[in-house]
């Protein structure tokens, strides 16, 4: 017996709605690019703006945790007030920002612009899916409009390292910001002419203390995760995860008995949502999981520079736009989700199997295995998405997006978190117990000390922290996969008895 998530098909979309979508595709294109636009801009933002070591980490920062922190607060927003609206007001913000930041005369003016990027980008990735709910409503289309939406938004982490190199090679850092005008601009014109506008007919009133009790809730926790990868275990950030747990838990009280909630507990009624979510953050853990090491491993493992260790990232993400429209398609011949899903997660877990043998010499091994691994995911993460909006009213479609994106922020930096943790566990253990401190705790150090010691002792020191390193990734490797072929278990048992007609 089968169960669905859409009870009909609506009308089909025409040349309208897909041109609409073209449109979308740029500001989303955009904002996930600025997740990763800094990584090369941040050493001539230091020379020029001479930042202290605290705002130079909040430059680079504040834009995903506001983003994160207001996910939830902008999808609530855009099903009460207008999907449409607010994504201009968003794209506007973003506009302006990105015009302040490229053109900051201090840190403090670029932390403000950044934090403001961080606003638009979460009124901006909530109210583009939840468009996408609205402009294709026959679900086939939908299916193949999601999965584009995937891709797009996969590629955009990828290319904004690779074009802040480049911008920065050749301009000036402030070139990194000012590529957001063109496609804010193109959207605030035909935004208002080839978008519907779409909100909750019936939204109730807007519950203003759900605000700070979700921020409470995300931004600890992130917090947490994110320097728990990068400093390691410490009192203070487990008692940041606590604090945004406690919150998390009244934010959910909040939610069950407020008579006109942020995020209606009846959403995770819908067949399939639940799994959903939790399956897409899965993805995230899996996806950002990796970026931890194959970057480090590209640059310090490798010797690359930062601009070609960003080029060589581009080739992994090449089969992207295959995988997602075909996994769609599959959908759509009556191939159960199920099966595809499962599928996904298989494919991912092989992608981080294929990194066992890789030694500190392997780069084409680490391109492959993160290639299968990014093509498994993006199934993943399309599907989930598609259902998610399936089984969410369209009434909903805000908050339903925020959800899936908020969740997508948790798995990501549970992602760093987890598996950087077992990687430096791995790593300090291989590295000789006569090494400074410094070697001891990240592979950076190891190579900064070994380039001061004399002759073979410095050689030593950098061969045995890349081994060490390589060692780790391959240890946080064992863990995902383990992780992933579970996940392809679950999937295969949650999602069987639901069909899309």
């Amino acid at each position: 017996m089968t169960n669905s998530t859409h009870t009909s098909a609506g009308p089909r979309a025409g040349r309208r709605e897909w041109t609409a979508l073209g449109v979308l595709m740029l500001p989303l294109l955009l904002v996930s690019m600025d997740v990763s636009v800094l990584y090369f801009a941040v050493p001539a933002i230091s020379a020029d703006l001479e930042p202290s070591g605290a705002q130079q980490l909040w430059i680079f920062d504040i834009y995903g945790f506001v983003l994160a922190g207001l996910l939830m607060t902008m999808g609530s927003l855009g099903d009460r007030f207008g999907r449409r609206r607010l994504l201009l007001v968003g794209a506007a913000a973003f506009g302006a920002a990105s015009l302040v930041a490229a053109y900051a005369g201090s840190a403090e003016t670029l932390i403000a612009a950044r934090a403001v990027l961080g606003i638009g980008g979460a009124t901006l990735m909530p109210s583009t899916m939840a468009l996408l709910r609205t402009m294709f409503t026959d679900p086939g289309q939908r299916a193949k409009a999601i999965g584009l939406w995937s891709g797009v938004m996969t590629a955009g982490v990828a290319l904004g390292s690779v074009m802040s190199g480049v911008l920065v090679e050749y301009f000036w850092w402030g070139s990194v910001f000012l590529v957001n005008l063109p496609a804010m601009g193109l959207l605030l014109a035909l935004g208002p002419v080839l978008l519907p506008e779409s909100r909750d007919p019936s939204p109730g009133r807007f519950d203003l203390p759900s605000v700070p009790l979700s921020m409470a809730a995300v931004l600890p926790v992130i917090y947490g995760l994110k320097e728990i990868a990068v400093e390691g275990v410490h009192a203070e950030y487990v008692v940041s995860l606590a604090v945004g747990l406690l919150f998390a838990a009244l934010f959910v009280h909040r939610q069950r008995t407020a008579e006109s909630p942020m995020i209606s507990p009846a959403l995770f009624r819908g067949h399939g949502f639940a799994p959903a979510v939790v399956l897409n953050l899965v993805a995230s853990f899996g996806m950002m999981g990796s970026a931890y090491f194959t970057t480090q491993y590209l640059q310090s493992v490798l010797d690359k520079s930062a601009l070609e260790a960003a080029l060589w990232a581009l080739l992994p993400s090449v089969p992207i736009g295959m995988t997602a429209p075909l996994a769609t398609a599959l959908v759509q011949k009556g191939v159960n989700r199920a099966y595809v899903v499962t599928a996904g997660f298989v494919i991912a877990a092989a992608g981080y199997a294929l990194l066992l043998p890789a030694g500190t010499a392997s780069l084409w091994l680490v391109l492959v295995a993160c290639g299968v691994l990014a093509s498994g995911m993006v199934v993943v993460v399309s599907q989930m998405t598609d259902l998610a909006l399936g089984a969410a009213p369209a009434e909903r479609a805000g908050s339903a997006s925020s959800l899936l994106e908020t969740g997508a922020e948790f798995g990501g930096a549970l992602g760093m978190a987890v598996l950087g943790s077992i990687g430096t566990a791995v790593y300090r253990h291989g590295v000789p117990a006569s090494a400074p401190d410094a070697a001891r705790e990240t592979l950076g150090g190891a190579l900064a000390i070994a380039d001061q010691l004399p002759g073979r002792a410095g050689d030593a020191l950098a061969t045995a922290a890349r081994e060490a390193f390589t060692s780790g990734m391959q240890g946080a490797a064992v863990a995902a996969a383990v992780l992933l072929a579970g996940s392809a278990v679950a999937a295969a048992m949650t999602l069987r008895s639901i069909r899309v007609k």
